[in-house]
């Protein structure tokens, strides 16, 4: 019932680019091992080999942790509507920090220059397997609309707050990890 590729297919891109909620895996060895949602139009295909999402800030940063422990990096996609599908996307990962070149001009590039105020920095992976699978067991959903919650949460806490809690909650896993995360100057 499942199929590999080696590539993201035109058809590959088209149901992820449609789809409105994904989830991200990462491990590193002796950790626990991540799965996180991620939503708000933040995935965007550059090409057959390579996905990104603009990381907004969150309760914890483990993938970016487990990136600089380990780099495996898993993206999940299902269709909760229409035809029934699983898309899996693996490979490597990669963060590209917040005022970075790269991520400059990904944002610019790719995301209008419209930068959610709650960004965190962006997380790359080169895709070495694209593996598709059923899905049959896969609920029916329907979508209502984007939840503001993050957004908001972010825009009361404002940039000095938002500075405060990565420098808390963002610098190293539950396990102790550490993420690697470095707070862009001012400006940036």
């Amino acid at each position: 019932m499942a199929d590999l590729f080696r590539t993201i297919a035109p058809a590959h891109r088209a149901f992820i680019e449609k789809q409105h909620v994904f989830f991200v895996a990462s491990a590193a060895a002796g950790a626990r091992i991540n799965l996180s949602p991620k939503g708000l139009d933040s995935l965007r295909v550059l090409d057959e080999r390579t996905v990104v999402y603009l990381d907004l800030t969150g309760s914890g940063n483990e993938t970016a942790a487990h990136l600089a422990a380990d780099g495996r990096l898993t993206m999940m996609f299902c269709a909760f509507d229409g035809a029934p599908l699983i898309l899996r996307l693996y490979g490597r990962g990669r963060v590209l920090p917040r005022g970075g070149g790269e991520y400059q001009a990904l944002l610019g590039a790719r995301f209008g220059g419209a930068e959610h105020v709650g960004a965190r920095q962006m997380i790359q992976l080169d895709v070495d397997r694209v593996q598709t699978s059923c899905g049959y067991a896969v609920p029916n959903l329907v979508f209502k609309r984007e939840r503001p919650g993050l957004d908001n949460w972010a825009a009361a806490k404002g940039q000095d707050g938002l500075v405060a809690y990565r420098a808390q909650h963002n610098q190293v896993s539950i396990d102790g990890l550490p993420s690697g995360f470095v707070e862009p100057a001012a400006g940036s």
